[in-house]
């Protein structure tokens, strides 16, 4: 199986995937990103992992994310794009795809900046298109074992043990956001926010979209996808 995923990680012009996953909230970016880095030995970069792990081990860029989060702020524009820089700055020759960020076209442009400084240009982004009502089921049903960021669902990816993390055996949470009201909210925000991205990564010819009602679905035409680009 290793020696598999070392074949799949030469793509077929020998240029480096340097990829973004976007969407809504719950939408399944992570779910997609996991089984991206299953099959094709991509390193996956979750905004939202950097920012557990830099709080969990108490750096100075993780205590300024706590007091954001903590006042029900987002974290600053600035703050994200060290963080991101610094989690990139040791992959410049490998395959990698980033979950969760960018988030606005601020941040874009400074990824599109740091980048561009390297001479390491993003060449993919793809979209996931599902439908609003189909989200809303999944953020009423979803779980989360808030230390690693792992994400369950009671419909389509139960955890073994009701309730339990199937690695930790750690209680899992449903978020108090995790609702209706709270979801529209973010959904509101994501339209005003984030979708803008799409037309964004559109200009540059280097957006495409997937489109389904559950992650199952999506996968293969996303599976097809990379592999147009891996030998």
């Amino acid at each position: 199986m290793l020696m598999a995923r070392q074949l799949r990680s030469r793509t077929r012009n020998g240029v480096p995937l340097r990829m973004l996953i976007l969407g809504a909230p719950g939408a399944g970016k992570g779910t997609q990103s996991s089984r991206i880095r299953q099959h094709f030995g991509i390193t996956a970069i979750s905004s939202g992992d950097v920012l557990r792990r830099n709080i969990a081990l108490g750096t100075e860029a993780g205590m300024l994310a706590q007091r954001a989060v903590s006042r029900g702020e987002l974290v600053s524009d600035g703050l994200i794009v060290d963080l991101i820089r610094n989690e990139l700055a040791s992959l410049a020759l490998n395959n990698w795809l980033l979950d969760g960020f960018p988030r606005t076209i601020t941040q874009a442009q400074a990824l599109d900046a740091m980048l561009k400084s390297a001479g390491q240009s993003l060449n993919a982004v793809v979209n996931l298109a599902v439908p609003e009502d189909v989200i809303l089921q999944r953020i009423v049903e979803r779980y989360v074992h808030v230390p690693s960021g792992r994400v369950y669902n009671l419909s389509y990816n139960p955890p073994k043990v009701s309730g339990r993390d199937d690695v930790t055996g750690e209680p899992l949470e449903h978020r108090p956001d995790d609702n209706p009201e709270s979801f529209r909210r973010r959904l509101q925000q994501y339209h005003q926010v984030t979708e803008p991205l799409l037309d964004y990564y559109k200009r540059t010819g280097i957006l495409t979209a997937f489109a389904g009602t559950t992650s199952d679905i999506i996968f293969p035409q996303l599976h097809a996808y990379m592999d147009a680009r891996f030998d």
